[in-house]
């Protein structure tokens, strides 16, 4: 007896407007009528609605769908190898911009969430995210970086202050240390760049090699070089040394 127009559009999830217009086109015949002369679909009817259906996902317009199914070199397999194909495809692009959506709102949660006003309230003249971009452009790709977004996302004004009065405390120590004439490969200079490790590992993820680089940057950014040298002239080559020299001691 075959299949109802009804029962075909519940399979296929489509509706008997659309199965009645693939008819009329010519698409999609149905293979048989009752004697009440409703439509009846077999299976080779289902067999080629699915083909439609994929192709359709796929984005070909119904009259190329037409050509593509009655083109008598093509078999129903080749049909399938070809749909495959070209749904993996699909799938990998969609997999790329889902990422690309998932790193877009990673990096949308990774900025300081603070008003303009409580930013300079709480970092004065340094503005941490002009070097968001040099940080992803390093560490985006890392466990370490994903880690550091998803704690920065959830950091309160309070937060960042505790943050900032820590880092300040530090410079203020590696500034006095270097007053001394302390050598920066001396114990107290890695000790000191440890700890400066370590408070950044408290907040954020910072492993030797990070930790090294982060040396690096501050030294060859000029942004981070300014801030450093504006404490103390030659800071930043210092702290940069020192983090090398404890990073070396701890290998």
């Amino acid at each position: 007896m075959g299949y109802s127009v009804g029962q075909v559009a519940g399979f296929a999830g489509v509706t008997v407007r659309t199965l009645h217009h693939y008819d009329g086109i010519g698409l999609l015949s149905p293979s048989g009528r009752s004697h009440a002369g409703h439509r009846r679909y077999d299976d080779a009817d289902l067999d080629r609605l699915q083909r439609i259906l994929f192709y359709r996902e796929l984005g070909f317009p119904l009259e190329e769908v037409a050509v593509l199914l009655d083109d008598p070199e093509s078999d129903p397999g080749e049909h399938l190898r070809r749909q495959h194909a070209l749904l993996s495809d699909r799938i990998a692009r969609l997999q790329q911009m889902a990422k690309a959506v998932e790193h877009a709102m990673e990096a949308k949660k990774m900025g300081i969430n603070l008003t303009p006003e409580e930013k300079f309230e709480v970092f004065g003249d340094f503005d941490p995210e002009e070097h968001a971009e040099e940080v992803e452009r390093r560490w985006g790709g890392t466990d370490a970086y994903a880690e550091s977004q998803r704690r920065a996302a959830s950091y309160t004004k309070a937060d960042w202050q505790r943050i900032q009065d820590d880092a300040d405390d530090l410079n203020r120590r590696f500034v006095a240390l270097m007053g001394t004439g302390a050598s920066a490969g001396s114990e107290a200079a890695m000790d000191l760049a440890e700890e400066h490790r370590a408070w950044i590992g408290n907040h954020f993820a910072c492993s030797y090699e990070m930790h090294t680089c982060m040396g690096e940057m501050y030294v060859s950014d000029e942004r981070f070089t300014a801030y450093y040298d504006a404490l103390r002239p030659g800071l930043a080559v210092f702290v940069r040394d020192a983090i090398t020299a404890n990073a070396v001691r701890n290998v």
